[in-house]
């Protein structure tokens, strides 16, 4: 144990659960009802029943890292489907009956949400800086947590960063470097084709690893705010800049770059291309080290396997060492509950969750890894390494989309990598919609 602690469903964001929460803060005896946060009687944590590992690992820190913490407040599991998170969540905020610690709708914990508006999420960055833990969270983590929920309301229990994951062994054949501009990558990926590999393995069935590519053009040419503008009004997604992305997408896939039958490909069979040797490369997150360090999946070896930002666009505002990332589902902590008890197991397990998760479940967090880690697979403790140098994040491309939204970008772009709809179309269709959810 080290010692230097110095002591994210139904949509529910109608005026009646505004009403309801209001309602539950107002006899709440917490912060947001004007009285002093105490401590509960456990530490009561909501986790979805599709995390098992959050709570796996939570409960070795309580036997282990954190024992002093769960003796004086002990540790107590409740579990809840993903899809029924902002239903359940709703309902016990309305009752006064929010546990410590708990997972909660991306929209809910903004400023504007439900939770955010009223008072019932707690920033962590004042509570971990005067625990003297706050360096424990990985910059690029509170980076990526800020951006996606508006405010420092979620402990980044998973993390991800997401770039292109390359065969250096086909660079290697080639005599190829890592591309630093998106020029550069074009003219990489020609020279794979030409020697027989297909470039990218992109699963266009899931419309997503399709969407990334093209909204990270867009982020390296506009500048990481890019999305922020068109959710504040400040830019439209017709303007040229954006207009350009969806060209360069289409683009790369009327020259080839994503092979026969992209549309039609799902995830795995993507993942399948890229570790049988296939394509040289594939867009994809850090969680597709699972199937790297998997050798029954992985036949070109680990050890063949890089990892690289997607590169600079000449002349754009944006930087290739702005990585996109993702931080999982928001994991709050009910400011009318955080007593000196909940605050010590807080700092622990900023403390400690990066060195446990790594080290028993091979599992990358936002977390800095305090103390050695042993038998970690190489390719997992490079991607670690990258992931604690990482100052700034940009978020993907949908994430500040609204629900429907989001579903139109990743239905039209087979559209539009098909060539049945034009870059103008798409950034058409796909303006009006945001322009109607306002």
């Amino acid at each position: 144990m080290t010692t230097r602690r110095t002591r994210p469903f139904a949509v529910a964001s109608t005026a009646l659960v505004a009403i309801a929460l209001t309602a539950g803060c107002a006899g709440g005896g917490g912060p947001a009802g004007g009285g002093e946060a105490a401590d509960p009687d456990t530490f009561t944590v909501l986790t979805p029943n599709e995390n098992e590992t959050l709570e796996a690992q939570l409960t070795a820190l309580s036997e282990n890292q954190c024992k002093a913490e769960n003796e004086a407040l002990p540790l107590e599991h409740q579990k809840v489907a993903q899809a029924d998170v902002v239903q359940k969540v709703t309902l016990l905020a309305s009752q006064g009956a929010l546990p410590a610690h708990f997972v909660a709708g991306t929209d809910m914990v903004r400023p504007d949400g439900d939770l955010g508006a009223s008072d019932r999420v707690l920033d962590y960055e004042e509570l971990l800086t005067e625990a003297g833990v706050w360096d424990d969270v990985l910059p690029a983590a509170a980076s990526t947590v800020e951006g996606a929920y508006g405010q420092m309301v979620s402990l980044p229990y998973q993390y991800n960063l997401e770039g292109i994951w390359y065969n250096t062994a086909i660079f290697d054949e080639l005599g190829l470097e890592e591309p630093q501009t998106f020029d550069e990558l074009l003219a990489a990926a020609g020279e794979v084709k030409d020697a027989g590999y297909q470039p990218f393995a992109q699963a266009g069935a899931a419309g997503w690893p399709l969407t990334r590519l093209m909204g990270m053009y867009i982020f390296r040419e506009v500048g990481p705010d890019a999305m922020e503008k068109i959710r504040d009004g400040e830019a439209k997604l017709t303007d040229e800049p954006y207009v350009a992305g969806a060209a360069a997408l289409a683009d790369m896939a009327a020259d080839g770059l994503f092979g026969d039958g992209f549309n039609s490909l799902e995830p795995d069979a993507a993942t399948a291309a890229f570790l049988s040797g296939r394509a040289a490369m594939t867009y994809d997150g850090t969680w597709l080290l699972g199937n790297i360090n998997d050798p029954a999946q992985d036949e070109i070896g680990a050890e063949n396997v890089g990892f690289m930002p997607f590169p600079a666009v000449e002349g754009g505002a944006g930087t290739a060492d702005q990585w996109a990332a993702n931080a999982g589902a928001a994991m709050a902590l009910d400011p009318a509950q955080a007593g000196p008890k909940v605050k010590d197991w807080i700092a622990c397990i900023a403390e400690n969750y990066g060195q446990q998760a790594l080290q028993d479940a091979g599992v990358l967090s936002g977390f800095r890894v305090n103390g050695e880690v042993t038998d970690v697979p190489e390719t997992t403790a490079a991607v670690q390494e990258k992931l604690e140098g990482v100052d700034e994040t940009v978020l993907w491309f949908e994430a500040l989309l609204d629900a429907k939204s989001n579903s139109l970008a990743s239905t039209n772009v087979s559209l539009l990598t098909t060539g049945q709809m034009t870059p103008e179309q798409y950034m058409t269709e796909l303006q009006a919609s945001v322009d109607a959810a306002r």
